[in-house]
């Protein structure tokens, strides 16, 4: 409730305190942006004060040279609408004809039931009225006086005069965050509290360097799109070609919306101008193609992993702040919004904040892993291990995601919170791709020439170790057990995983193979109370064997398994597939040297 109560809070101060935060946001910004050219100035020995100065001026005089360039452009287009009418008419007039068809009529038809009715509903409506006109009072209409100059003046100075008044505040606060920005700073760590220095600089650090390239790179990117489409649409032959690419690079920082705004109009220049519809079409066509290229690839490429921020985040962003703060609030909303999300993954409380606006899994690859399994969504489960695969080994995926899914797995089945018919479905998944990743070629085979993969013979007998996999409880350790197995196989060992069946049964085929290496196969929290008195009877049966006892991804790492197994029944302990592996190949070089 306090932090609902907060987040209210919060929204109405930005809301009713725009008048100052909007010029101060702008202020920042500005000041982010224009900080390395003042830091160039510095360099050159000239003092901050001065460097400020020349470098506001520089841009205010850039700024007003392009407004009055823009200005010039608007005002050639209002004298010239005149002579587009004929031809916005004969387009008109083209559109119609070809609407007589089709929907057209039907259209048509409708309209002339509505006109039908109309008429008919005033008939009746003077008839009554002329019944009644001899009582009717005399109609009195309130008329305004006449609008003069000044009314005008008014109407159009005041709107200016805002903007005006929000451009003096934003360059007087940039000024002084430029001049004192040490000051800022430190202020800002004093409110934060001395004992938050460590966090409060990293917060600094990052949001200072991340939003500068962040906004530097934007305004590259936007202002190259705005060349690009300007020079596109002076091929094509659309006057006043400076002026459309000035509104796209400055609609472009409006996200989404911004762009197809700022193609609609030399899109609507080609319809009045041009009696075709072949320029119609290129303008579209030119925006169509820069969009897709800048905002898929180069805009990714770029600063895609610089912002932080979610595409979804980006749009409900632009949404919020619009409606506080209007277009100044659409510019600055994916700013903004990194600055939220470099709050809540420094600041505890806030940390909703990165949750919900970051682009950043939310979940862990075997928690999204079993969510997808408990949601009995099979394609979307072998996806995530197949882009898992992508950047690592399959030895990581099994340890990483597979192995700590089916913990999971077993964990709820043994409480009563996975029905069996969902469990049967998850161990079915994890075999179905423990058998499809058997296909793929290791590191120690070969391709012949039938196209069948074989295992070089000098490393599967170079060992000389006769490897068996035994489960300790149930279906979930034989799996994992098929994991290791395959594994060392795809490494050129001999092994095979034993399927579940009773102690004796298992411990009769340890000896019918000849086993002289054992894994006990056990998966937390409920196979591990089975697995040491495997182990003992092993012993006790093969007092030469070679034991490892596998507590795969158990809680707490080594330490808490050895407390949990203690160092009597098994010679070595494992608590993942990469530890066994290492241990067997360490056994084999062992081996090797002795024979030698």
């Amino acid at each position: 409730m306090l932090t609902l109560v907060g987040i209210v809070v919060v929204i109405a101060g930005l809301y009713f305190g725009r008048q100052v935060l909007i010029p101060l946001a702008l202020a920042t910004v500005l000041a982010f942006l224009l900080q390395p050219a003042v830091g160039f100035f510095e360099m050159a020995r000239i003092g901050r004060v001065p460097a400020v100065l020349v470098v506001l001026t520089l841009s205010f005089a850039l700024l007003g040279g392009l407004g009055w360039l823009v200005t010039e452009q608007l005002s050639q287009i209002m004298d010239q609408v005149p002579s587009y009418e004929t031809n916005i008419h004969n387009k008109i007039e083209s559109i119609r004809k070809r609407g007589n068809s089709g929907f057209g009529k039907v259209t048509a038809t409708v309209n002339d039931l509505s006109k039908e009715l109309s008429a008919a509903s005033q008939d009746a409506v003077n008839k009554k009225s002329a019944q009644n006109s001899g009582n009717r009072p005399i109609a009195v209409q309130a008329t305004s006086a006449p609008r003069g100059v000044n009314d005008y003046l008014r109407d159009m100075i005041g709107p200016l005069a805002n903007i005006l008044e929000i451009a003096a505040i934003t360059v007087v606060f940039a000024l002084f965050i430029l001049i004192k920005r040490e000051d800022v700073r430190n202020r800002m760590i004093r409110l934060a509290g001395a004992g938050q220095l460590n966090i409060v600089t990293q917060v600094l650090d990052e949001g200072s360097n991340k939003l500068s390239r962040f906004l530097l790179l934007q305004v590259s990117v936007n202002a190259a799109y705005g060349v690009l489409f300007g020079l596109g649409v002076l091929l094509i032959g659309i006057p006043h070609a400076f002026l459309w690419g000035i509104l796209a690079c400055v609609l472009r920082f409006i996200p989404y919306v911004g762009t197809p705004i700022a193609a609609g109009f030399p899109i609507a220049m080609a319809l009045a101008i041009f009696p075709g519809w072949m320029q119609v079409w290129l303008v579209f066509s030119l925006f169509v193609v820069l969009e897709l290229t800048i905002a898929n690839v180069i805009e990714p490429w770029l600063y895609g992993s610089h912002t932080g921020v979610s595409s979804l985040a980006i749009l409900v962003a632009a949404v919020f702040w619009g409606m506080l703060w209007g277009p100044v609030g659409l510019i600055l909303s994916t700013t903004l919004t990194v600055c939220l999300i470099l709050m809540g993954r420094y600041v505890p409380q806030l940390d909703f904040l990165e949750v919900i606006l970051g682009d950043e899994p939310v979940l862990s690859p075997q928690a999204h892993f079993y969510q997808r399994l408990l949601a009995l969504d099979e394609n979307e489960a072998q996806d995530i291990a197949e882009n898992f695969l992508k950047d690592h080994p399959v030895q990581e995926l099994y340890d990483l995601v597979l192995i700590p899914a089916l913990s999971l797995a077993e964990q709820d089945r043994h409480t009563d919170a996975l029905p069996e018919g969902s469990a049967k479905f998850i161990q079915e998944t994890v075999r179905e791709i423990i058998v499809k990743l058997d296909d793929a070629p290791s590191e120690n085979s070969k391709v012949d020439a039938d196209g069948a993969q074989t295992i070089s013979p000098v490393t599967l007998n170079g060992s000389g170790l006769r490897i068996i996999c035994m489960p300790s409880r149930d279906e979930a350790d034989e799996i994992t057990g098929s994991m290791l197995v395959q594994l060392l196989r795809r490494s050129g060992h001999h092994a095979k995983v034993l399927p579940i069946g009773t102690v004796s049964e298992m411990l009769d085929e340890v000896e019918k193979e000849g086993a002289n290496f054992v894994c006990v196969s056990a998966l937390p929290p409920f196979a591990t109370g089975q697995a040491a008195p495997l182990c003992k009877r092993l012993r006790e049966r093969f007092p030469s064997i070679n034991i490892v006892l596998g507590l795969w991804a158990y809680p707490g790492g080594m330490a808490k398994a050895q407390q949990r197994a203690g160092t009597h029944c098994a010679n070595s302990l494992a608590t993942s597939l990469q530890q066994v592996i290492a241990l067997i190949a360490a056994n084999s070089q062992l081996e090797k040297s002795s024979s030698v």
